[in-house]
């Protein structure tokens, strides 16, 4: 077992890599991460290795070298070079820190990442520079070009509520609270968050069921939900564009008959073919179904029924 920082706890260790020791003489840092801001890929590259980059930021700002990189052609050798004059990087060293500069972009493009890391990038008692340590990160929208990666996946401590979320196809992060939060749109979805926060609550998820969601999409997000012992009460927030108010009706009406949920449930439904939606909910008697026409109404309202 493996203690965690700050207090959260162990955590199963599954592997364990194991490599001969090298002789460092020298430590740098290199990244390439995605510049959202400038919706480019950042070059990052520091004299100053084996340390917390964001340290080095505060306390020595010139010690970090920076350049966006051309999405269509990269970075040169040339540039690369640049870069490893600016940051001070022992001459002997920096034709082999320039082309692992270049080959960094390279494959940070190829791979859809948003980033690699390598900390301490070193020098060696015979002086070539070793990617001593590394962290990758691949977007998630671009799995499904690289499928190789599959096999690498380890979902063993994965939360159990986002490790079915995924298989069901649905957009769910575990919070810690203890009201279950269910919104069309990742906008809205945080907005709810919000304001459940607001009302005093404390959210125990963030799922977003899509534009669209129709009554099996619905379903399967009440069993995501449900299956947390800590929600004690659901809040469903619904604006309907594409999404049909009268399909999710249908869907919640089906999950409590299925699943036979007893915990309150507090709905808004907002837009398309709300009234139906309402009218449905309402024909079908459930007894802790809770309709509120407002997000506040509708999160007051829920943060009451959790508390009792």
């Amino acid at each position: 077992m493996y203690k965690r920082q700050h207090g959260e706890g162990p955590f199963k260790v599954h592997e364990l890599w194991v490599e001969a020791g090298s002789d460092i003489v020298s430590e740098f840092y290199a990244s390439v991460i995605l510049d959202r801001s400038a919706k480019k890929l950042l070059l990052i590259l520091s004299r100053m290795g084996g340390m917390d980059v964001e340290a080095i930021a505060e306390s020595d700002p010139d010690a970090l070298v920076k350049q966006h990189v051309d999405p269509l052609n990269g970075i040169d050798l040339e540039a690369a070079k640049a870069m490893t004059v600016k940051a001070e990087i022992p001459e002997a060293a920096r034709d082999q820190v320039a082309a692992i500069l270049v080959q960094l972009v390279d494959v940070a493009q190829k791979e859809d990442a948003t980033l690699i890391e390598i900390n301490p990038l070193i020098v060696n008692a015979a002086g070539e520079v070793v990617a001593l340590d590394s962290k990758t990160t691949i977007d998630d929208n671009s799995l499904y070009r690289h499928p190789e990666y599959e096999e690498l996946s380890d979902d063993a401590d994965q939360d159990p509520q986002e490790k079915m979320a995924k298989e069901k196809g649905l957009t769910y992060v575990k919070l810690d609270g203890d009201i279950g939060i269910l919104g069309n749109g990742a906008g809205l979805c945080m907005s709810t968050l919000d304001v459940v926060a607001q009302a005093g609550g404390a959210p125990a998820n963030f799922l977003d069921a899509g534009g669209g969601s129709k009554a099996d999409a619905v379903i399967a997000a009440l069993e995501v939900i449900t299956s947390d012992a800590k929600v004690k009460a659901i809040l469903f927030n619904i604006f309907g564009g594409i999404t049909r108010c009268d399909e999710v009706a249908k869907g919640i009406i089906e999950a409590v008959s299925q699943m036979g949920i007893t915990m309150p449930i507090v709905v808004r439904l907002d837009g398309t073919n709300s009234e139906e939606g309402l009218r449905l909910l309402a024909e079908a008697g459930l007894d802790n179904l809770h309709n509120e026409a407002t997000m506040l109404g509708a999160a007051k309202r829920v943060v009451e029924l959790a508390a009792e």
